[in-house]
């Protein structure tokens, strides 16, 4: 039996393992211990996993500037696909969104990944054509 629970950084080993093997994710230096050690105490209650058997098999990032929830990253163990699994822990990230006044939540997904791209289409996500992304970087790292 999955069970959906608060992320906590002590399952950031078991959750970058999901991460680095998911199809269309793009892992940076802001994906560090460090910085999502930052992330999660300042996104209390938003990021959640999903376990089997003390296994995560599933977990997803979530913050919010206190105007948009962002959710950043999602993902399932290919063991574990098609199982309810991915849209279990996107309506726990909007639930816990509504709870703290937040009723539009954005993400990104790369623009050759059809799989989620339906993934989120059939979750009643729409994209946003209208609306173009722009990134600053102020380090000299390009990996952030």
């Amino acid at each position: 039996m999955v069970i959906i629970r608060e992320m906590d950084i002590s399952d950031y080993r078991d959750v970058l393992n999901l991460w680095t093997q998911s199809e269309g994710m793009t892992l940076r230096d802001a994906d560090s211990e460090e910085n999502i050690t930052a992330y999660l105490k300042r996104n209390q209650g938003l990021s959640f996993v999903a376990c089997d058997n003390d296994k995560i098999v599933g977990a997803v990032l979530v913050g919010t500037d206190g105007r948009r929830g962002y959710l950043q990253h999602l993902t399932v163990s290919p063991s574990h696909q098609s199982q309810g699994i991915g849209r279990q822990l996107v309506e726990n990230v909007v639930s816990a969104l509504s709870c703290i006044g937040i009723s539009k939540t954005h993400l990104f997904v790369h623009s050759g990944n059809v799989n989620a791209q339906q993934f989120y289409l059939n979750m009643g996500w729409f994209p946003r054509d209208e609306v173009r992304m722009f990134s600053f970087n102020s380090s000299k790292n390009i990996d952030v």
